[in-house]
């Protein structure tokens, strides 16, 4: 059997005396999405946020295409093919589109200080191309015609598309999604599900927290469910949402997203 994408291992943090995550095991395979679920104070964002580097593991193992990476500092994830957005928006505000998703090229530039100050012609090839692929992922997410405006003006729904936008600028393998649906109408949901699924469909990977249970039911291929920092389900959608400790502990509570 081919080796996941992602491999977490017993992965466990603790705070003092408080467990947060008690060693959570799941997977992420090539070519897809999967949901991280569970009430709140589950353990969600702590699993995702040692995952991507901003959090180090009391213990437990992170493989990444195979290669142990737990406790690696962010830049170094990113740097593997590991992109993230944030549950709060996370813009450059007083920029424009295209320079915000322009940043998230960062880890493809080669040319340096020096070249830039000169303004040599490696530089200048090298912006043209940066500007090309921050342009390309504009397009795929349909925000092409608001590449000049500023950030900041920009629509709720359309600055958390702003900010997928900067991750796939850094052309990830996996990308990791907080609570990307936070804060949406019902119409920016079910456009948001249509974009996970088209950026699944390029191949990339894809790890999602999130409590608007349309969003993960319409779009994830396995939910994994936390709760008090243990895993207590994974599997399909469906299988999730008939299994008697999840309808418990987390469905049967009347989340309002739902």
């Amino acid at each position: 059997m081919t080796e996941p994408l992602l491999q977490v291992t017993g992965l466990t943090r603790a705070f003092g005396g408080l467990v947060a995550a008690n060693a959570v095991n799941f997977a992420v395979h090539d070519r897809e999405v999967v949901g991280l679920i569970g009430p709140n104070g589950a353990g969600k964002t702590t699993v995702f946020n040692m995952i991507a580097g901003s959090l180090p593991p009391s213990s437990g193992s992170l493989r990444f295409r195979g290669e142990e990476y737990a406790g690696a500092p962010a830049h170094r994830i990113a740097q593997r093919g590991i992109a993230r957005t944030f549950q709060i928006t996370s813009l450059f505000p007083t920029l424009s589109v295209l320079d915000n998703v322009k940043l998230g090229t960062h880890r493809h530039k080669n040319t340096g200080w020096w070249a830039a100050a000169c303004y040599s012609a490696a530089y200048r090839r090298e912006e043209q191309e940066v500007e090309a692929k921050a342009d390309a992922v504009l397009a795929f997410l349909d925000m092409g015609p608001q590449r000049n405006r500023i950030a900041q003006n920009l629509a709720y729904g359309d600055q958390r598309r702003l900010e997928i936008a900067i991750a796939l600028a850094a052309e990830p393998v996996l990308l990791l999604l907080d609570e990307p649906a936070a804060g949406m109408n019902p119409d920016e949901a079910r456009r948001l599900t249509e974009t996970i699924g088209r950026i699944r469909d390029t191949g990339v990977s894809v790890l999602l927290v999130e409590h608007h249970m349309r969003v993960v039911m319409g779009i994830c291929d396995r939910i994994v469910v936390l709760n008090q920092g243990n895993k207590i389900a994974e599997g399909t959608p469906t299988a999730v949402a008939n299994d008697p400790m999840v309808i418990r502990v987390y469905l049967g509570r009347g989340n309002g997203d739902a």
